[in-house]
């Protein structure tokens, strides 16, 4: 594998010590030899072709997963290969490899030589260079490659200028959307609707929806007609502003000239009524949309259904999953949890069981996040034997993370199974998933809440060995497990453990003690005098 960095560093100059074959001749004295016609500089890859084509070049250039390699043999076609002589085809193919491994440096060096070589790329390779700063996070070089086109022999037209708005709108540089956009004449660009768009997008994530409605309205002075991409934008714009009303205006004058609303427009609206508390307007508007032949996809289901869960109402919201799976929809992990969750917080534990095996049915198969949920709340709900079997089923078709051990341990504790959350504690190690803080604070509260506190600062010592640092609640947990039982002499026990092995307590912790010891024990100064003198 060729090294890349010293490669990049040395762009489109080969080193002569690495690629000349000598038979019986030292390196250094090739160097130094008259004339080294007489060697030949291998290729970069086995079973290059005698003939080489442009076009042929391209697709080795475009194939070659390496893009050092593919650099390398860039090089080597133009500099080695006899009768070959580079193309704006090309260097816009090697220009495009180089841009989406974001390696901006070499793309630059590889500009910077066509000029020299009598290449005139076209405005395709600007262009492929601007939207990948883009993608980059980077507006100003994009800015900068924009305005150098000329320098190149390369005419600017709409196509890059609206390449290099999106870039801006991308980037967040919304101000500089702006500015180029009022300039655009000065740079020799008569702005289309694209552009109108674009500009109206820039205003609206910049909070001025009032300047992008301007806009819009100005638009048939320019001989631009608003599109429903036009109108959808100020749509979205107004929704986030919370301006529901002009929303709705917006939304009926699309209805008005006859344009078709597609699921986009529809959602942008119904989201907008779903944050701003108008609920049943969006769910209203959702029958709307299905009454007009216009079949709601999966982001209008996901707005709508976590609407719901946020307004408590589990019924709806199952329902309207239940939907989404029939019509073959595959709703993320997090809605599945917000619902399941919901679920089980009204009670319907049932119910949210029954969903797990709906979403096993339909090929959506729930993932950690989803089984960690819904154990948790069997748990909670006493259903620990349905818990267990759930976790075996998860368990047989994937490999539970530490949130779905901590959720079943937990249940397994506040149930007082101490014995079966110690073989899940086991289990969880051989399988190379280690407990985590909040693992140990659950095992440590299991423990004291059975009477044994005495266990817990042992699973504290090994949380300590196991450089896991104790936080405000493990120390919480197991001063309330020695208060109230006569055991205050033991709280300096639980700062020994943790001084002793260099663990110095922060804020939070010290806080713990002191508030723990002072309100619940009423020998508080002799306990306090102990942990002082520690």
């Amino acid at each position: 594998m060729p090294p890349p960095k010293l490669y990049r560093q040395h762009l489109l100059s080969f080193s002569t010590k690495r690629f000349i074959h000598a038979v019986s001749v030292d390196v250094p004295d090739l160097l130094h030899a008259p004339n080294l016609d007489a060697f030949t500089v291998t290729p970069p890859i086995s079973g290059w072709p005698s003939r080489l084509t442009p076009r042929r070049l391209v697709r080795m250039i475009t194939g070659q997963q390496n893009v050092d390699l593919a650099l390398q043999m860039f090089d080597y076609a133009g500099k080695y290969h006899k009768g070959f002589s580079h193309t704006p085809e090309t260097y816009s193919a090697m220009i495009e490899r180089l841009a989406r491994a974001r390696e901006f440096d070499a793309m630059e060096s590889l500009f910077r030589k066509m000029q020299p070589d009598g290449v005139r790329c076209g405005e395709l390779a600007f262009i492929i260079a601007i939207r990948n700063y883009g993608f980059a996070n980077r507006p100003l070089p994009a800015v900068r490659c924009f305005l150098r086109m000329p320098a190149f022999g390369v005419g600017r037209s709409v196509r890059s200028f609206n390449t290099l708005l999106n870039a801006m709108v991308q980037t967040k540089r919304f101000d500089l959307a702006h500015f180029l956009y009022k300039n655009a004449r000065k740079l020799g660009i008569i702005p289309n609707v694209f552009s109108c768009n674009i500009l109206i997008k820039a205003l609206c994530k910049m909070n001025d929806v009032t300047a992008a409605l301007k806009v819009m309205e100005e638009m048939p002075q320019q001989g631009f007609v608003p599109n429903p991409v036009t109108y959808t934008t100020v749509l979205g714009g107004l929704c986030a502003s919370g301006d529901l009303r002009k929303a709705r205006d917006i939304f009926n004058e699309i209805r008005s000239k006859g344009w078709v609303l597609d699921a986009i427009s529809y959602t942008v609206l119904i989201d907008g009524y779903c944050r701003n508390g108008s609920l049943i307007e969006g769910v209203k508007l959702m029958d709307d949309m299905e009454e007009n032949g216009v079949r709601p996809n999966d982001v209008t289901y996901s707005v709508v259904i976590e609407a719901l869960c946020i307004e408590e109402k589990s019924g709806e919201a199952l329902n309207l999953l239940n939907d989404m799976l029939e019509r073959r929809f595959l709703p993320s992990s997090s809605l599945c949890c917000k619902v399941i969750d919901l679920l089980c917080h009204k009670g319907k534990v049932d119910e949210a069981s029954a969903l797990w095996k709906r979403l096993l049915k339909k090929n959506c198969t729930p993932d950690n996040a989803i089984s960690s949920t819904l154990i948790y709340w069997l748990c909670k709900h006493g259903k620990h034997r349905e818990a267990k079997k759930l976790f075996d089923e998860f368990e047989r078709g994937s490999i539970p993370n530490i949130v779905t051990y901590n959720a079943l341990i937990s249940g397994m504790c506040e149930n007082g199974e101490l014995q079966e959350a110690g073989r899940l504690w086991d289990d969880m190690i051989d399988k190379g998933c280690p407990p985590n803080v909040h693992t140990y604070n659950t095992l440590i509260g299991g423990f004291c809440k059975s009477g044994r506190a005495d266990e817990g600062i042992k699973v504290l010592e090994e949380m300590i060995e196991k450089e896991c640092t104790p936080n405000r609640f493990t120390f919480a947990v197991l001063i309330d497990g020695f208060l109230g039982r006569g055991m205050e002499e033991r709280i300096t026990d639980v700062l020994m453990a943790t001084l002793s092995r260099g663990i110095l307590l922060d804020i939070d912790s010290w806080r713990a003690f002191v508030t723990k010891v002072v309100d619940g024990s009423e020998d508080w100064r002799h306990t306090l005098d102990g942990i002082v003198r520690l």
